[in-house]
């Protein structure tokens, strides 16, 4: 029996402590006068657990209870959601004025500090110059685009006569692509290996700050490390082999194909695994929902096929696409948008105020993160009637897709 009270007690006692824990943490952000609405959770912690948990049906929740505009506190970083498209289009239009890339801080650490979204100035020019380099018209063209359709064309036809998991398989193509186009890295043990550690550092971005054993971020930290190491002798046995392989490592390291600058090596590195990172997660996932909405519709699914049956009658077995045969793909690319649209790989993008900024009559702290919430707009009836329909031909019609990239 007195067991059962001190069990009692305890619990009691935890339950009170939490409340009143909840309790301070609120009345320790409403002290600012002029924030919106909003809950901000536990200390330090804040609502991440519910955000990652619940994903858009924690933004519908409080959307309906606090309005298109309210605070909370995510991924270590006190935070005001905006979910109001004009709010959202003058934001993004305004880089600059008072907002700057507000990339969460476990985003930061794991990427790197030579990553694009962690610097300024001429670094970042230098950066983004690069990147911009080695994806450019005439690169895509005479490199990327070669290279991609003889790599998918070997990979797809392992796929045949098997029963294949199409998420896991979509996630190791994505890969498997990215790492032939990057460093010409082909399956086997060293992809596997850069496998295991990319999963765990993706994993690693989206978590709380918090360097303790166990945790998604202290695991993501560890595997940055492995990935430099990795990357690193990569770079080492480029180097010492002297011989071109005319991929993107060797762009980077020669400074070449319009690169301009050339990087560090640990810039290079955390160049690469930004690309890396930045490729792999948005192609599989979408790649992987265009073959659902494709398989569940017939019509469209026949109609790609066709398409692509048509470009191939030009052809011979052995001959790769072209320039020309891409831009031929009409419905392929309506396919591809209204995946985007309708799977909404991206959620939104987040800004961090370096000034304190007004907003629909609120005052948000210089240092506080925005998170630009743009998924809802996607199911805008007035810009896709049946918002919730898989129709790649509202893709075809004149001049919408202009209209609704206003």
């Amino acid at each position: 029996m007195a067991l059962l009270v001190l069990v009692v007690a305890v619990l009691a006692a935890a339950v009170l402590a939490s409340s009143l824990l909840l309790r301070w943490n609120e009345v320790r952000y409403s002290r600012r006068r002029g924030l919106p609405p909003g809950t901000m959770g536990w200390p330090q912690f804040g609502e991440t657990t519910e955000f990652l948990k619940q994903g858009p049906s924690f933004m519908k929740a409080r959307r309906l209870r606090y309005g298109s505009l309210f605070r909370t506190h995510i991924l270590g970083c006190p935070t005001v959601v905006c979910m109001d498209p004009e709010l959202n289009r003058r934001m993004l239009a305004s880089e600059g004025a008072g907002f700057v890339p507000g990339y969460p801080q476990s985003m930061l650490d794991i990427l790197g500090p030579n990553n694009i979204a962690a610097v300024h100035g001429p670094l970042h020019r230098a950066m983004r110059g690069a990147m911009l380099a080695l994806t450019r018209p005439t690169m895509i063209r005479a490199a990327l685009l070669p290279k991609i359709d003889a790599f998918m064309r070997a990979h797809l036809h392992g796929w045949a006569g098997r029963l294949v998991d199409i998420q896991e398989m979509t996630k190791e193509m994505a890969l498997l692509s990215v790492l032939r186009q990057i460093a010409g890295i082909s399956a086997g043990p060293l992809s596997d290996a850069l496998k295991a550690e990319l999963y765990t550092l993706v994993l690693g971005t989206f978590s709380l700050p918090i360097n303790i054993p166990g945790t998604n971020y202290s695991k993501g930290l560890q595997a940055r490390k492995k990935l430099v190491a990795m990357l690193r002798q990569m770079i080492t046995d480029r180097r010492s082999s002297g011989c071109a392989q005319d991929d993107m490592l060797d762009a980077l390291l020669s400074g070449n194909e319009g690169t301009r600058a050339k990087l560090s090596d640990d810039q290079i590195i955390d160049l690469l695994i930004t690309l890396i990172y930045s490729g792999y997660e948005t192609v599989s996932t979408t790649s992987m929902m265009a073959v659902k909405y494709l398989s569940d519709n017939p019509k469209a699914l026949e109609q790609i096929r066709k398409e692509h049956l048509d470009i191939r009658k030009g052809k011979s077995p052995g001959d790769a696409l072209d320039w020309n045969d891409y831009k031929s793909m009409t419905f392929t690319r309506a396919v591809i948008y209204e995946t985007l649209r309708l799977a909404t790989v991206v959620n939104g993008l987040l800004r961090k105020t370096t000034q304190d900024v007004e907003m629909n009559g609120y005052v948000i702290p210089k240092g506080w993160r925005i998170y630009v919430y743009t998924r809802e707009i996607n199911y805008d009836p007035y810009l896709y009637p049946e918002p919730m329909i898989f129709n790649p031909w509202r893709w075809l019609v004149s001049n919408w897709a202009s209209k609704c990239s206003r």
